[in-house]
């Protein structure tokens, strides 16, 4: 078995992901907390919870949001920097985009606030689902109900809204930027060719596929909310329609979190029972990771070279598996 780093962190693994060869947890008790071969540290960042956080593009902080309303950027060494600041407000999505934007959203608003200082407001008539920026420029996706919308988060430009029914809570773009994906609250992805606005529906999941990864030639979708990881084809002229999916990791247990190898078309699965495999796609040779225990995983991130798996689980178990 890989060799296992691991902690008792005793709070939530709300995400975790690697700043370099240090890899930060961000946890529910409002602290951010770090790991390497060498040690670890914590940081206090926010005065409550956080409620989301993502990487930015550059790898090199991890911005976190709180029901504190801080909008918050931490470095691997622990420096914290303020990116925003709404009291009252509970910010439970984050985004990162280009040129250090960021976005994130409370309530019926989501905002962005670029690497310059400026910032731009978009309101919903009801609650903001998800953030994604575009993997070029500044095009933001909001998830909401019965649909999306794509804004220039630079420009006075007008939206475009892409409609269909129903609560749509998480949103992502193809890596090619040809596609616009959601997850939504009745068990079942949806999504657009942005190109002429052609829809796509996957259904057939038992729980709600809450975590989306994309391999890393783009050919695929991972998603999480089944026994088993559902890997959707996109390297088809119409996307996945009319195309089985891959199923990869299949237990009596369901998947809770899905993370693509950065180079490899390899997969890593954390499931409701704690443990994390990694599974290869061609063969669907599996890999045990972490044996079961210490809550559903809710948080799998790799390392830029891809030779280390960090995770973290619902009761604060977390840790880093190195991959020989």
């Amino acid at each position: 078995m890989p060799e296992i780093q691991e902690r008792p962190f005793g709070a939530y693994v709300v995400e975790v992901a690697f700043l370099g060869d240090t890899a930060v947890f961000a946890l529910g008790d409002g602290s951010v907390r770090r790991m390497t071969g060498d040690g670890e540290g914590a940081t206090t960042v926010h005065a409550g919870a956080i409620l989301a956080a993502a990487r930015s593009r550059d790898g090199e902080s991890l911005i976190t949001g709180g029901d504190d309303g801080l909008v918050a950027r931490t470095d691997a060494g622990g420096t914290v920097a303020t990116i925003a600041q709404r009291k009252g407000k509970w910010i439970d999505q984050i985004a990162a985009g280009p040129n250090d934007a960021v976005a994130f959203a409370a309530g019926r608003r989501a905002e962005v606030r670029l690497g310059d200082g400026r910032e731009r407001a978009f309101d919903l008539p009801r609650a903001v689902g998800g953030v994604a920026f575009a993997p070029k420029g500044l095009r933001l996706a909001v998830a909401r109900y019965d649909g999306a919308t794509l804004w220039w988060a630079g420009t006075d430009a007008d939206p475009v809204a892409f409609e269909w029914k129903g609560a749509h809570i998480a949103v992502a773009f193809s890596p090619d930027g040809k596609y616009l994906l959601t997850a939504m609250q009745d068990n079942q992805l949806h999504g657009w060719r942005l190109d002429d606005g052609k829809d796509m529906r996957m259904s057939g999941y038992p729980a709600k596929p809450r975590s989306l990864s994309w391999s890393a030639k783009g050919r695929f979708l991972a998603t999480s909310g089944a026994n088993a990881a559902v890997l959707w084809p996109f390297h088809h002229k119409d996307g996945p329609q009319g195309k089985p999916p891959l199923q990869l990791g299949a237990r009596e247990v369901l998947v809770t979190r899905v993370a693509c190898h950065p180079k490899e078309e390899l997969l890593a699965i954390g499931y409701q029972d704690g443990m994390v495999m990694a599974v290869r796609f061609a063969d669907a040779e599996e890999v045990l990771l972490r044996r079961p225990g210490g809550g559903p995983v809710s948080a799998l991130a790799w390392d830029d070279r891809g030779g280390r798996l960090a995770y973290g689980t619902e009761e604060g178990a977390a840790g880093i598996v190195t991959i020989a």
